[in-house]
């Protein structure tokens, strides 16, 4: 009877995992606007794609304005893997900026061998992969499979195809947030950190599956960055 009743919960907690993968949305065009310092420096083209139980995310970046001049070609990251119960499972990330060789960075996750490899600055590395490791951009769309009662003390590994680190956010006080496309209601995330540390804040929101919103990057030096939404076409699960 117990071990009946073991199963039975077993299955229970696969169904429920399965249900939320589906329930997630399978296509999202975003686009947000991207500043530094308080001025415009870029407009960023996010496309997420689930299909067959893999899933695909390109993000490009286009400078704008005197940026435009410097940064002709756009800034690209691209991240791509399996989705599973837990959600996304990276296998390849790439980011690129111009046309040199030494501004592009690359992660290999090797999950049968729990290895991941680093290629950066032409060279290549490999380390220990910890389960549920992420990539800078694949953590993002992360935010879609984490249930609401994790994000109250979330910790991941993440790598940006340099180096592997420990990041863990709690949530702040915020509890709704004025963007271009209205004023919504979020979560607000902070990034636990040192003094000197780069300081990072994602806002989530609520009403639109916890994507991001807006994110506020503080570099050690007090330069800031932000993105913050400006377009979402999010089809609710079963809509095309």
């Amino acid at each position: 009877m117990f071990n009946r009743l073991i199963t039975a919960l077993a299955l229970a907690v696969n169904l429920l995992s399965v249900f939320a993968v589906q329930a997630a949305p399978q296509n999202i065009r975003a686009q947000y606007d991207v500043s530094m310092n308080g001025a415009p420096v870029g407009v960023m083209q996010d496309v997420f794609e689930i299909r067959d139980g893999r899933y695909q995310i390109v993000s490009e970046t286009h400078a704008t304005g005197v940026f435009a001049l410097i940064q002709r070609r756009p800034a690209r990251v691209t991240s791509s893997g399996e989705v599973n119960r837990a959600g996304l499972r990276p296998q390849t990330f790439e980011a690129t900026r111009g046309n040199s060789d030494a501004r592009r960075t690359r992660a290999d996750f090797d999950w049968t061998a729990n290895m991941l490899t680093l290629t950066h600055d032409g060279r290549s590395e490999t380390v220990a992969l910890p389960s549920g490791a992420q990539d800078r951009l694949s953590v993002l769309y992360q935010f879609l499979f984490v249930a609401p009662e994790q994000l109250r003390d979330l910790k991941f590994t993440m790598t940006n195809g340099r180096k592997l680190d420990q990041y863990r956010y709690t949530i702040g006080p915020d509890t709704a947030l004025d963007t271009p496309m209205g004023r919504l209601a979020v979560v607000h995330m902070v990034k636990q950190h040192a003094a000197g540390d780069t300081a990072t804040e994602i806002w989530l929101a609520r009403d639109h599956a916890m994507l991001p919103v807006k994110m506020r990057i503080i570099e050690d030096d007090g330069s800031r960055y932000e993105q913050v939404i400006v377009k979402l076409d999010m089809p609710q699960a079963g809509q095309p």
